[in-house]
């Protein structure tokens, strides 16, 4: 009996990266479930999961630790591969340049580019090998068009973008597709604290976006009606950024 297809999401216990493993899942594809710190949310996306008649891989580790990522990675690569990555792993340490310090720049940087140096290095040898595969990079509508009070962010999201065109370019006569995702503003615990009474009058749709909307638009890169697609950043905003 051939095997399930695996889909890797980094940042998978909460918000954009649990509807997209959700969403892989009843696409078909086996679960390996990354991310840092809440098991219990983690736990409950993998329950969710086996509900859907598909296997969930718990792999706890912060993707900006190169140990930590071997450490985890290696074993479960010894004897599969990934058909998809998607780099899900991120978050925002918001304020103005002028009185950021030191370690809210790094950190942010760090979890964002060395989180997907670290991540799509090992597996990618994988997929090389097999000539196939699909790697997902989720990035931000602060990346493409700035944002103020996150130089940081926008800084490691518009890095994605790039890495995102480069990558695509050196693996495409492997038949690896690489694509990025650019979600605007979501309803997730990153934007749970924003003020919607000036939000919402920038956004075109005249509404926040939904973590469901964005995995759509992931399992479509996953899925074989995306076979011509790569190198693209694919904006899922609401119009906010055209």
């Amino acid at each position: 009996m051939a095997r399930n297809e695996i889909a890797l999401i980094t940042g998978g216990s909460k918000g954009i990266g649990a509807a997209i493993a959700r969403s892989l899942a009843r696409d078909g594809f086996d679960i390996w479930l990354n991310y840092r710190a809440d098991h219990e949310a983690a736990k409950e996306v993998a329950r969710q999961i086996g509900e859907s008649g598909r296997s969930c891989r718990l792999l706890p580790f912060d993707v900006a630790d190169s140990g930590a990522v071997k450490s985890a990675l290696a074993p479960a690569l010894e004897t599969d591969t990934p058909q998809v990555l998607v780099n899900n792993a991120g978050f925002r340490r918001d304020g103005l340049l002028a009185w950021m310090e030191e370690p809210e720049w790094k950190s942010t940087l760090s979890v964002h580019l060395d989180g997907f140096f670290f991540v799509t290095k090992m597996v990618l040898f994988g997929m090389l090998k097999r000539r196939s595969g699909r790697i997902i990079n989720i990035v931000s509508t602060s990346g493409q068009s700035g944002v103020a009070g996150q130089t940081n962010y926008s800084a490691a999201k518009a890095g994605l973008i790039g890495a995102t065109k480069s990558l695509a370019l050196e693996v495409a006569k492997r038949n690896i597709l690489v694509n990025a995702v650019s979600p605007g503003f979501i309803e997730t615990e990153m934007t749970a604290g924003l003020p919607l009474d000036r939000v919402l009058p920038m956004i075109p749709l005249g509404r926040m976006g939904k973590p469901e909307e964005v995995a759509e638009v992931v399992g479509f890169l996953a899925s074989g009606k995306a076979a011509y697609i790569t190198g693209q950043v694919f904006s899922v905003n609401g119009g906010v950024y055209l």
